[in-house]
Parts: C-alpha cells; structure tokens; sequence
C-alpha cells in the first residue's frame, strides 16, 4: 500500500507540474499578444490574464509581475542559447570549433525568431518611455549570454585551445563576426529570418576565423 500511494502522489505531482508549465507557456504566450498590441507601458496584467483565460491570482501566483513574465520569456530562450556551452571540457581545437559552430546557430535561430526581433524592435521604440524592458532584455537575456560565452572561452584558454587576447576579447569577435549587419537588418524589417543553412555558414565562418586569429598555446 505504501508503494502505492507513492506512486500515486508522485503522478498527481507530475500532472501538476505539466498543468502549471501549460499555464505558464499560455500566460506568456499572452503577454507577447498583449505587448505587440499595446505595446509596454499599457500592457496590464489584467489584460494578460484576461487573453490567457486565467484569473490575475494566478498569473501573481506564477510570475509575480509583468515583469517576472517578461523575464520569464527572456530567460527561457537565453538558457536555450547558453545550452550548447554548457559542455564539461573541450579537449582539442576541432571539438572547441563544433562547439562554437553549435552556440553560434543556436544564438541566431533563437534571437533570430520573429517574436524575438519583435521584442527587440518594441525594446528600441520604447526605450525612452519605459527603458526597464531594454534593461530587462539586457540583463536577463544579453548579459548572461555573452558571460557564459567568454567563460568557456576562457575554460579553452587554460587548456591553452585558444589565445592570444582577453578571452572577453575572443568573444566579442566571434559574435560581431557572426551577426556582421544581419541582427539590423531584421530590427529594420530590411531581412528575414535566414535559413538554417545559413546560420550553419555563419556559425562556421566566425568560428574558423576566430581560431585562426587566435590560436592557442599548443597550434
């Protein structure tokens, strides 16, 4: 019996979880509705929870704020980038290379989604009248990404993979040789999203030149 009720407590507690994680995904869908529509400063919760079909107890009970949603929805896709770094070691320049490769078309596929560019192009328009969503995109989104980027090139530098420069250095020029004019293109509505055999030519392009420009220790 007590197997059994185990079990069933653990199943009741995992469709909670997928019930909660459901109404997240619905909340935040909303809110990216309600933001393009009105834009951040009148975006309400009230609003939000009126188009996601809940009641506002829940959408606090889960997010807090308009804000902790926003945050929510930034961090979901930063953590999403950050994944093909997160790797226990790299031990020769050709697996260095892949795994660079593999950050650089997830960074792009994911900021280069429409919902994203959108975010960003609202970001720019209402920076002078609610600058704390720029600052939120930044903070929760930018900055991580670029810091666990110069980490592992820093992990890569100790093995000596890599060097030559700051490893704050190397990661600036990945991502500007990576992005080049594209991410202003899609702001102003000028390109679309590129195909994945584009993002695969700009991942790969940037992380050769990287690492012929800075070789390490041992090449």
């Amino acid at each position: 019996m007590g197997t059994q009720r185990r079990l069933v407590l653990s199943d009741t507690a995992e469709t909670a979880e997928v019930q909660r994680d459901a109404l997240r995904s619905r909340i935040i869908e909303a809110t990216f509705g309600v933001l393009m529509r009105e834009g951040y400063a009148r975006a309400s919760t009230r609003e939000i929870a009126k188009q996601a079909k809940v009641s506002k107890r829940e959408l606090y009970a889960l997010f807090g704020s308009k804000q902790g949603i926003l945050a929510a929805m930034v961090e979901g896709r930063a953590a999403r980038m950050r994944l093909p770094l997160a790797l226990p070691a790299v031990e020769d320049r050709p697996a260095l290379e892949e795994a660079l490769v593999g950050f650089g078309v997830t960074l792009v596929r994911e900021l280069c989604h429409p919902a994203v560019a959108s975010l960003f192009r609202l970001a720019v328009a209402e920076a002078e009248r609610s600058p704390e969503l720029a600052h939120l995109i930044d903070a929760r989104g930018r900055k991580p990404t670029r810091t666990a980027l110069t980490e592992f090139i820093a992990r890569a530098e100790a093995g000596g993979l890599i060097g030559g420069a700051a490893p704050v250095a190397i990661a600036a020029q990945f991502l500007g040789l990576l992005w080049g004019d594209l991410q202003m293109s899609l702001l102003m509505r000028l390109a679309d999203m590129p195909e994945p055999s584009e993002m695969e030519r700009r991942a790969r392009a940037a992380a050769s030149a990287v690492l012929a420009l800075y070789p390490g220790a041992g090449c």
